[in-house]
């Protein structure tokens, strides 16, 4: 049985462990992270899994950034234990702050991956949405909260902290 909680401060050092663990430590230089320099994770979507034993099992962060005007969630990282994997505890999580998100009044989400594995939760790619390089736009997706949400949204994705708004 999974526990799923916010993340808390006390949780940061064994969710970025486990970030390392899954992802390597060079994942800071992959392009969706310099969306989120200077700006924090959505608290509020935000997520860990424990197991009975309340270990980390996985866990889930969100950012605001800008697609041209709009605001948007970027889902990711979202990771789990080599332990848990083939668990359902991945899909649990994006389930459920996907839910959580649309009741936050949130319209879109977008986020850089494998679209064989998000299309199940009904990722789609994005056109004309385009992320800082060298990101492969196949890899590109977007998931609406809200029907239509990315119907009209085309550009380039920004950081909140690049517009001025804060996080």
């Amino acid at each position: 049985m999974l526990k799923l909680a916010q993340e808390t401060d006390q949780d940061w050092w064994e969710v970025e462990a486990l970030f390392d663990l899954c992802f390597a430590p060079g994942r800071e230089a992959l392009s969706s992270y310099r969306l989120r320099d200077g700006v924090n994770a959505v608290a509020d979507l935000s997520l860990v899994a424990r197991d009975e034993q309340d270990i980390l099992a996985g866990a889930i962060r969100f950012w605001p950034v800008y697609v041209g005007s709009h605001a948007c969630l970027l889902l990711g990282p979202v990771a789990v234990h080599p332990t848990h994997q083939g668990e359902g505890v991945g899909g649990l999580l994006i389930a459920e702050s996907l839910d959580r998100a649309q009741k936050l009044n949130w319209a879109r989400v977008m986020l850089v991956g494998d679209a064989p594995y998000y299309s199940r939760f009904g990722f789609e790619p994005l056109q004309g949405v385009t992320m800082p390089p060298p990101t492969n736009p196949a890899r590109v997706l977007g998931y609406n909260l809200v029907d239509d949400a990315w119907a009209q949204v085309k550009g380039d994705v920004r950081s909140f902290a690049d517009s001025g708004a804060g996080a």
